[in-house]
Parts: C-alpha cells; structure tokens; sequence
C-alpha cells in the first residue's frame, strides 16, 4: 500500500475549514512513516494530566511537553475522592507531593514509567489561567515544582505562563479564525472552552518545545482525517479520532505531536472545536508537522468525557489503578496510535 492509498484509506479527508460528513465510514489510522525524533504531547485541563501521564511513563519517546490549565502529574493517586479534593479544588489540601514521587519511584522501580535521565532532559511548557474556578490554579504550581525536581536544568528547559483574568480553557488568538459561536469568554470560559483572550497558545507553547517554524502558517496546507479508534482496547476512548496532516508530511518523516482535549472538549462534546480552532493546525501545517488528535467520550463513569487521570478505566478491577502508568490502558491506547503513526507504510 503507497502512503497516498493509505491517507485515502484512512477515511474523508478534507481542509480544516470543511465539515466532516457523518455518514462517512472512518478507516485506520495510516502508517505515515513519522520521525521517531522530535516527539512532544500537549493537553488542556484532563488532557494537560494525560499528556504528563504520557511523557512520564515514556520519557525517552518525547522531546516536549505541554501541561494547560491541569495539576501535577500522579494527583489523584488512583483515588476520586483525592481527584475532586486536591487535583481541581484543593478543599482537602494541597496534593502530597512526596507520596506523589513515591509512587513514581515505585512505578520507575516496576518499569512502569520511564528513568530520570530521560524524563530530565524533557522540554516544558505550563499555563494556567488565575481565573480558572474548575482546577484551581494554584495546581500548576505543585507541577511546577514537580518539573523543577525533574528536569536538568528547568531555567533553560521549562517555561511557565500565566494569563491572571483568564478562565478554564484553552486561550486562541484571532488569527485562528475561529467563529465567535465556538469561542468562549476569556475571563467567564464556557462551553466548549476555547477562550478568546487574543492569545495564540498554540503558537506560544509548540514554539518553546520545537522552536520557530519556517514556513508561514498556512492551516489550508493539510488535511485532517477521521480514524477509527473502535480497535483500541481501552475504556473511555470514542470509536473515532482525528490526525491532521500537512501536505509536506504524505512522503513521511515529520515528527509527530499528540494533542489532548479536556473534559467537555471531546469532538461528541464539543463540535470539533478543538481539532479545528485551537490554533494546533495552522503551526503544524507550519512546522511540517503531524498533530494527532485522540478522543475520549462520555460515559457514565466519566460523564464529561475526560481522560482518564484518576482511575475510572481500571478502578473495575485494579484495587491501585495503574492509569497514569505504561500499563494503564489509555496510555497503551494512545503510545500505539503513536507507534501506527511512525510506522512505514507498505509499499512504495
């Protein structure tokens, strides 16, 4: 199979600014070849949680990583009593950050998460808005702390920013384009959670990780494709996913970032807004590179549609949720739509 066969395979494909056709069947995710190098995750608000779930248990596969409007990694410890109490309001308490790192020493000591020399060598980037009244913002510090512990040298590695009047969400600037109905108020946020603080996030955060692209954004320069994620074995996650896909990168070789929705941002939740308008694409698109947009769905365990930071996956029959380790099953779900990602297509 040619990469061309695979993309046209993978489902409708179509420019950021059309609509998806719901009736449209989407297929695999296709083997794209990606660079191996380069590799960085990015999530907003349980996404933020995720994506540090993600480059703890697997260091050594990222070169950055983007934590917004979301806490220290490990917060909830497996338990939702801790997850509502300390990891979005703090009425229990800030979290403990030593029985945090005791359980990342343990996870390290069990090859469950990835060793230090890799984890310090990460690039971050953390913001959090001082008006957010769903996780306290007073949380990003307990990951900065956490960062400061990790990293070589957090003064050259790590970038924190913080927007005082902003609330929950995901700020975007107007260059996104995005339309006013999908936008919600930077200081109140709202459904959806996209912010119209006039601030591309976006553009902020991937440029620390990566550096300046050297093209101009150019979002029209790519396509995005629906995928089937049914196939993953993971609770929580929707049957379908989306990648976007510059022009530049169907000959393969582009590195690849993996974006995080939060809860109520999912595509079911909130009519693709984020996969379209938070400003991701048009760097991408940029940067000659591939941005992967996995999905998670509401349920009745996780009625928001979230990711899993606190254990519903596993809670049914793990009596110490793995989650936010290598074994947990979102984490697999999402490292093997990364390894599809690089893997070579078939053929010529």
């Amino acid at each position: 199979m040619t990469l061309k066969t695979a993309l046209l395979a993978a489902g409708l494909c179509l420019g950021p600014a059309a609509t998806l056709q719901a009736q449209e069947t989407p297929g695999t995710l296709p083997a794209l070849g990606a660079s191996t190098e380069s590799t960085s995750v990015i999530g907003v608000s349980s996404g933020g949680y995720m994506a540090a779930q993600l480059a703890v248990a697997w260091p050594s596969r990222f070169a950055g990583l983007g934590v917004v409007a979301a806490g220290p990694w490990g917060c909830a410890r497996g338990e939702l009593g801790l997850a509502l109490g300390q990891c979005m309001f703090t009425r229990l308490g800030p979290p403990d950050l030593d029985a945090i790192e005791a359980r990342h020493e343990d996870y390290q000591a069990r090859d469950l998460a990835g060793p230090d020399e890799a984890l310090a060598r990460l690039r971050a980037f953390v913001w959090h808005g001082g008006n957010d009244r769903i996780v306290d913002p007073t949380l990003s510090d307990a990951l900065i702390e956490q960062l400061n512990d990790w990293l070589a040298s957090p003064d050259r590695q790590l970038r924190v920013e913080r927007d005082e009047d902003a609330a929950h969400g995901w700020p975007v600037g107007t260059a996104t384009r995005a339309p006013a109905a999908v936008l919600a108020d930077c200081e109140e946020g709202g459904d959806g959670h996209l912010l119209a603080c006039d601030r591309d996030l976006a553009a902020e955060a991937m440029t620390w990780l990566h550096g300046a692209p050297e093209h101009e954004p150019d979002v029209t320069a790519g396509r995005l494709v629906r995928f089937d994620q049914s196939t993953q074995d993971a609770r929580g996650l929707a049957d379908t996913g989306y990648v976007f896909i510059p022009e530049a990168c169907q000959a393969g070789g582009c590195p690849v970032t993996i974006a995080l929705h939060g809860c109520e941002m999912s595509a079911a939740e909130g009519d693709e807004r984020f996969v379209r308008y938070s400003g991701l694409n048009a760097w991408a698109a940029a940067d000659r590179r591939i941005m992967l947009y996995p999905q998670a769905e509401p349920s009745l365990a996780n009625p928001k549609g979230c990711w899993d930071w606190w254990g519903f996956a596993e809670s049914a029959w793990q009596l110490d949720p793995l989650h936010d380790s290598r074994d947990g099953s979102q984490v697999e779900a999402l490292m093997s739509m990364l390894d599809r990602l690089q893997t070579a297509p078939d053929g010529d």
